[in-house]
């Protein structure tokens, strides 16, 4: 390797150029997937340059060009990854025409649907992805039957799962859609576990019928994006993403008892809630996908 010029971790340079988010560079790195210079690699530490050649199983990694963020309406019955060695189909057969190579921030389920950011910057999933952001992935739930008010509470209280304990961030009935005999719910998480919600309702004797993301952040799915394509997000759509996670943290952070709140609500009176936007994020670029939509 070159010593004489600028020198990055191979996971943020991969992370750069597209390839994948730094956590799944680690991953690349650590199965041997990533050759510099035709030498496997396997520290996750190792720092390269830019003239140094480096391959991802097998295919050569180019440096980064214009950054794109994108949402995608997933369908059911794909997997959210660019290359699935069972051949399922997968997301990556929607941007095949694509000119810039890009990965998905985060996942979603084989039978879920909805909301998925896809994007060529690294640090923006990083950012996305990160615990400490905290930010709320915010689900439509079909169930099995009818939700007790007790059994809500539950989900808000926090239940245990095969991956841990976890709680929602928030959760109400959503309107109704379709059979009366099964609720609809719509629910906030944060943790982002796999199969987490499926979990989470499971524990409280319901399965899930459908489940479909609906939001990132303060950032929602426009209502017209069908099933199997995308939009090119703008700067103001970017900042959505990351506007709700203030709001949701707001009320932990101003928690009282209730004699406490009764008292001030005596003293000072109701405060007014403040004006909603009309708008939930910045003007979108369609973009058409280039799979066959019958996958």
């Amino acid at each position: 390797m070159a010593r004489d010029q600028k020198l990055t971790r191979l996971n943020k340079f991969l992370a750069e150029c597209g390839v994948a988010s730094r956590r799944h560079a680690d991953q690349l790195i650590a199965e041997g997937a990533v050759l510099v210079n035709g030498k496997k690699v396997y520290e996750l530490g190792t720092r390269v340059s830019p003239t140094d050649r480096i391959t991802v199983n097998g295919k050569p990694v180019k440096a980064a060009g214009e950054k794109v963020y994108i949402c995608f309406n997933k369908p059911k019955s794909v997997v959210t990854t660019m290359n699935d060695p069972e051949g399922r189909p997968s997301i990556s057969d929607y941007f095949q025409r694509l000119p810039v190579r890009v990965f998905p921030v985060g996942r979603l389920d084989w039978d879920s649907e909805g909301m998925i950011l896809l994007t060529n910057d690294g640090d923006f999933a990083q950012s996305v992805n990160h615990p400490t952001k905290e930010i709320i992935k915010t689900y439509l739930v079909k169930v099995s039957g009818h939700v007790s008010d007790e059994q809500l509470q539950r989900l808000r209280t926090g239940v245990s799962i095969p991956s841990g304990r976890v709680a929602a961030r928030f959760v109400e009935r959503a309107r109704s859609k379709g059979s009366s005999e099964k609720d609809w719910i719509r629910i906030g998480i944060a943790e982002g576990k796999n199969r987490q919600i499926r979990f989470m309702f499971e524990k409280i004797g319901f399965d899930v019928l459908k489940l479909q993301r609906v939001a990132i952040g303060g950032l929602k799915m426009p209502s017209t994006l069908e099933r199997g394509t995308f939009v090119f997000l703008t700067e103001m759509g970017l900042k959505k993403i990351f506007e709700q996670t203030k709001r949701e943290k707001l009320p932990e952070a101003r928690k009282k008892s209730a004699k406490t709140e009764s008292r001030e609500k005596t003293s000072r009176g109701p405060k007014a809630l403040p004006a909603r936007s009309k708008r939930e994020g910045g003007r979108q670029e369609r973009g058409r996908p280039s799979a066959n939509r019958s996958k």
